[in-house]
């Protein structure tokens, strides 16, 4: 088990590690598309170096080790981290329908400014949010007796009552991924439409290919990226908030050991995410090729352009 989770973990860290190197070093990676990635590839990361080398101790052992403060901090910042995770995927699928249904108006609407406000949204919100319920105690609230019977010493777990069950499923999971799945229907649609329409021009003009055309042949590639990451993300998380939210209203009859497999499952989404950029990226094939062979170390490196053929 130590060696199935080390693995993982690294390959979470790599991946995310090299999602980082590659939009700060080089500048024609530096759009504000690119920075929104890079927030959640900080996220992914601090997910796998701060959270998942503790919970997995916790996992193999049964036990924890570290003392009941941070306990309580490591709950918090696993509920923060991987929420703002979540919310940085459906910000990030806001982008993509822009970038697709209204491209001429894209970087007016999605310019820094609001890429940064996103990326504070994706941090503070998660993080009053994860912090406010267990520091106060109200995952707890109307569940006290039957936590106190049921939690042992030595152990270091998330309770929720039905009602924090439910609410955290909403704010982490539902709202989000509803937000998604709406958002790529629309993107699908539009993308849809657009092909149809370029295709009947691109009849009538053989051999002819405009700037127009290689940018949506990029945003239409951005969008069935965002399509694989949404449906990956649907299955990685789904189980464990779905039992989140109905567990407490089934006795907590759910095992614990289930529980917290289901959430290793769901950590596997941040593990996920940076591949999906190998395989659907040029730009982060090379970078990763230019770090692998120490050349992001060369004078004026940073100037690459990694979209070039």
């Amino acid at each position: 088990m130590y060696i199935f989770m080390v693995c993982i973990i690294l390959a979470t860290l790599v991946g995310n590690l090299t999602v980082i190197i590659s939009i700060s070093h080089f500048n024609h990676l530096h759009t504000p598309t690119n920075f929104l990635l890079l927030s959640m590839a900080t996220v992914d990361f601090l997910l796998g170096f701060l959270i998942m080398t503790c919970s997995m101790v916790r996992s193999v052992e049964h036990c924890w080790y570290f003392g009941e403060l941070f306990c309580k901090i490591h709950m918090s910042m696993d509920i923060m981290l991987s929420t703002a995770s979540i919310f940085h995927l459906s910000f990030i699928s806001i982008d993509c329908y822009y970038a697709v249904c209204d491209p001429l108006r894209h970087k007016l609407k999605i310019n820094t400014f609001i890429i940064l406000v996103m990326i504070l949204v994706n941090w503070m919100i998660p993080a009053g949010f994860a912090f406010g319920m267990i520091f106060l105690d109200l995952n707890l609230r109307g569940a006290e007796e039957i936590y106190n019977h049921a939690r042992c010493a030595g152990e270091c777990f998330v309770f929720f009552s039905e009602t924090s069950g439910v609410e955290s499923s909403i704010v982490s999971f539902y709202i989000p991924g509803f937000v998604m799945l709406y958002i790529h229907r629309k993107i699908y649609s539009t993308a849809k439409r657009q092909a149809r329409s370029i295709d009947t021009i691109s009849q009538k003009k053989m051999h002819f290919e405009t700037k127009n055309d290689i940018s949506f042949g990029r945003e239409r590639k951005a969008a069935k990226t965002l399509g694989i990451i949404m449906e990956v993300f649907l299955i990685c998380w789904s189980p464990f908030f779905f039992f989140t939210a109905t567990n407490p209203f089934m006795n907590y009859v759910i095992p614990p050991i289930l529980i917290d497999a289901l959430v290793w499952f769901g950590y596997l989404n941040s593990t996920f995410n940076p591949i999906f950029y190998a395989f659907f990226y040029t730009w982060f094939c090379r970078a990763l090729k230019m770090i692998l062979f120490g050349k992001v170390f060369q004078q004026d490196s940073s100037r690459t352009n990694l979209f070039l053929e």
